[in-house]
């Protein structure tokens, strides 16, 4: 099968073929092309995704990766990173064994078309050259042979004829031979033109259209054959990277397999465990015993007096703090514990049926009740939260982590440990390699002065006793928490810097018991002062999140008010202000002003709308 010899005819179709040729490679040329455009962007893509993911350093994210699952997780986002490479390796042999190359061919197959089409259109030229000159001169052998029978014919007539002179007669016979002679003349040019054409026709259709026509089919067989193999190039650069890619896939089903939930389970609670025991049985609390007693100051001091051993910060009654609401706390603690003032004369307390009683008639409120159990004289018992309140006052951490339950303290302090043989080998180091510096230089002279040295290592080593004994310290209260050492006394702590610039006159040690506290943290007795604001600190801390009481009426300030003891607030006359808390019995209502600024106000200075009572705002006067 030769195209020269079966589409001798079919010059044109053969040009557009191969030009639909040329189109179809630059086709696959760029779709090629974007392939290794979408195969970089895949790939850049795919890092940013594990970029985006990755722990970032110095964060709380980085130390959630102790956990197996997310160190499985770490390990994918690693193996995606390099499964990303992979893309971008296809994308770069792709450009440079298919893109590239097909590129530089199609230029070449181009010129190569070009230059076979120019040849068959100068063959055609000649053929149609040499066709032109055969019918210019069949046309001339034809007007020749014309010409000449009409010439024989008029001297045939002319012969005939008798009246005609004789030398008319030669001369029509002189002219149909001159004609005669022209007719063979042309005739023979006629012959040989046509020969020669046969034999230009001959070549033409069987020598050199034949050899064009295939050139160009092995052009065009050589441009099949060359997209096929840059197809063949175009599979195996996806499949070189298929076994790295495999190696990515099977390094994140290790990962995965590596998942030990029990093992995550068991770093949860090295986290969180708090080596407190759970809290005992609450006790029962009678209510009833204030309504029997008469209220006097005696019944009060005695009541007092009969309950020394009472314990605000003991086992029972602290471990149900984290239960106990901030706002009701807070009541507690800010409420003035004296009785209302009464209203000026212009309305006298006796003339309204809802005024305050006098306090030897009215109950007892549980606020007046725990301040002046917080400020009696009876001596309290240590709270484990002193320590932090007055750390987290003084926006510092306790050097022995004493603010930590015990089981965190004791990672902490290890920690801190172990930090510390760190550098205490990092000095060490740095001493041997000076110490040997200056041997060199007592050997040899020449390199140095040894006693430029002497300062360097004479701090290197106070570095490393200090570093001893800061890890001393810390050890000895690694080995009271793990229970190797008694617990510390009060001169031990001083020397171990923990209290230093502090005075402790006002203060009574601890007997060596150690009381649980809302947060947690457990510390040794402070003054009664300090607890007061350290209590308030925890609290503080616990509920910082705790939404504020919403109001439940309006009230008007019937006449101005002098708010001058700790939680009270002053009003002035004709002021309306938000109720939070109506009276309890006691003869104050708590208000807020300004969403900002709450405070208790005696009962009988104010007007009182309560929301539920819209229709008939009750008043207290």
């Amino acid at each position: 099968m030769s195209w020269g010899t079966e589409l001798w005819d079919q010059f044109d179709n053969l040009e557009k073929h191969t030009q639909w040729g040329i189109d179809i490679l630059e086709k696959y040329i760029k779709f090629v092309k974007e392939r290794t455009e979408i195969e970089l962007s895949y790939a850049k893509q795919l890092r940013n995704l594990s970029k985006k993911y990755q722990p970032k350093k110095n964060s709380k994210e980085e130390e959630e990766y102790k956990y197996t699952a997310c160190k499985a997780f770490l390990s994918t986002l690693n193996e995606m990173n390099d499964y990303a490479g992979q893309h971008e390796v296809i994308s770069e042999n792709m450009t440079s064994q298919i893109t590239v190359d097909l590129m530089r061919y199609v230029q070449e197959l181009k010129q190569e078309r070009k230059s076979n089409f120019h040849d068959g259109r100068k063959a055609q030229q000649h053929i149609e050259t040499c066709w032109k000159q055969l019918e210019s001169s069949k046309r001339r052998f034809e007007r020749d042979c014309k010409e000449a029978d009409r010439a024989q014919q008029y001297f045939e007539k002319m012969d005939a004829d008798i009246n005609v002179t004789k030398a008319d007669v030669e001369k029509a016979r002189q002219q149909a031979q001159l004609r005669h002679q022209m007719a063979e003349d042309s005739k023979a040019e006629y012959s040989s033109i046509l020969q020669r054409f046969n034999q230009e026709q001959w070549e033409y259709y069987h020598t050199h259209i034949p050899n064009i026509f295939q050139k160009i089919q092995e052009m065009e067989e050589r441009r099949i054959v060359r997209i096929g193999e840059s197809m063949k190039t175009y599979a195996e650069v996806d499949r070189q990277v298929i076994p790295i890619i495999g190696k990515c896939l099977d390094g994140i089903v290790k990962a995965a397999e590596s998942i030990d939930q029990k093992n995550d389970s068991q770093l949860v609670v090295e986290a969180y465990k708090s080596g407190f025991e759970p809290p005992g049985d609450i006790e029962f609390e009678d209510y009833t015993q204030p309504m029997k007693r008469t209220v006097s100051e005696n019944s009060l001091s005695s009541a007092k007096e009969g309950k020394p051993e009472l314990k605000f910060g003991g086992k029972s009654r602290g471990k149900l703090w984290p239960f106990i609401k901030k706002n009701k706390l807070m009541s507690l603690l800010t409420s003035p514990h004296q009785p209302p003032p009464p209203p000026p004369a212009s309305a006298s307390p006796s003339a309204v049926p809802n005024g305050p009683q006098s306090p030897k008639q009215q109950k007892e409120p549980l606020s007046h009740r725990f301040n002046e159990f917080m400020t009696s004289k009876p001596k309290i018992h240590c709270f484990r939260s002193l320590k932090r309140g007055l750390s987290l006052k003084l926006g510092a951490t306790p050097e022995d982590f004493s603010n930590l339950p015990p089981e965190q303290r004791r990672k902490k302090l290890q920690q801190k440990v172990d930090e510390l043989n760190k550098e205490i080998q990092k000095e060490t180091d740095q001493r041997d390699a000076i110490t040997k510096m200056k041997d060199v230089y007592l050997k040899n002279p020449q390199m140095g002065d040894p006693a430029s040295l002497d300062h360097k290592l004479a701090e290197a080593t106070q570095n490393i006793e200090k570093l001893r004994l800061e890890t001393q310290k810390f050890e000895a209260w690694l080995a009271e928490v793990e229970g190797r050492l008694p617990a510390r006394s009060d001169q031990a702590r001083r020397q171990s810097g923990l209290y230093d610039g502090q005075t402790h006159q006002t203060v009574t040690n601890c007997a060596q018991d150690r009381e649980s506290s809302p947060d947690g943290s457990y510390t040794e007795e402070q003054s009664q002062e300090s607890e007061l604001k350290v209590l308030a600190t925890d609290f503080d801390d616990e509920f910082d999140d705790e939404e504020p009481l919403p109001a439940i009426g309006t009230c008007k300030a019937l006449y101005t008010f002098e708010g001058q003891n700790e939680g009270t607030i002053s009003v002035v006359e004709g002021e309306m202000l938000s109720v939070i808390e109506e009276d309890k019995g006691d003869g104050w209502t708590r208000i807020r002003r300004n969403e900002d600024e709450e405070g208790y106000v005696p009962t009988s200075y104010v007007e009182v709308y309560l929301d539920k009572n819209a229709k008939g705002a009750k008043t207290y006067i």
